[in-house]
């Protein structure tokens, strides 16, 4: 069991995407990858945050991610920055790029994980937020600590 568990864990996640874009859907896809990759991503070594997804002859390719090229590979080994597949079904890749035709909506990676031993990419259509919006977001984030830890403090004064 604790194999399983070590297995089905984030390699890496975005988290400047869910900053920067409001995640409007999400998608779990595959990625064709060498074995090099692989084996660096085992490592547990890998970066999203100037990712982006687009359409290539009807496929959708994962560009920017960065997975390092891996220590022990020899000239087999991959180059870091280059243009990966994602798996998905039809229904899902018509879905997906209908919803992108829009203006101002992007494919964004969101997260980089093993699910039962196979790497899986989480993926999300966005739209980007303004300046304003991110302040929002945040002030409101802050907010409902504060209303958290008043609440908290409030309660251990009770007991």
């Amino acid at each position: 069991m604790a194999k399983k568990n070590q297995e089905d864990r984030v390699i890496a996640s975005n988290r400047k995407a869910r900053h920067d874009y409001e995640i409007l859907d999400t998608f779990e896809a595959g990625m064709v990858l060498t074995g090099t990759e692989v084996k660096s991503l085992r490592e547990g070594k890998a970066s999203l945050v100037d990712g982006f997804g687009q359409f290539y002859r009807g496929e959708l390719y994962i560009e920017n991610c960065y997975i390092p090229e891996y220590l022990n590979g020899s000239w087999t080994n991959h180059a870091a920055r280059r243009r990966r597949k994602l798996l998905l079904h039809r229904q899902e890749l018509v879905k997906i790029e209908r919803k992108i035709s829009e203006a101002g909506l992007t494919i964004v990676p969101l997260s980089l994980y093993f699910k039962s031993g196979r790497a899986k990419l989480e993926i999300g259509i966005a739209r980007g937020k303004r300046e304003f919006d991110k302040r929002q977001t945040l002030r409101e984030k802050q907010d409902n600590r504060e209303a958290l830890r008043a609440m908290r403090e409030r309660n251990r004064g009770h007991a």
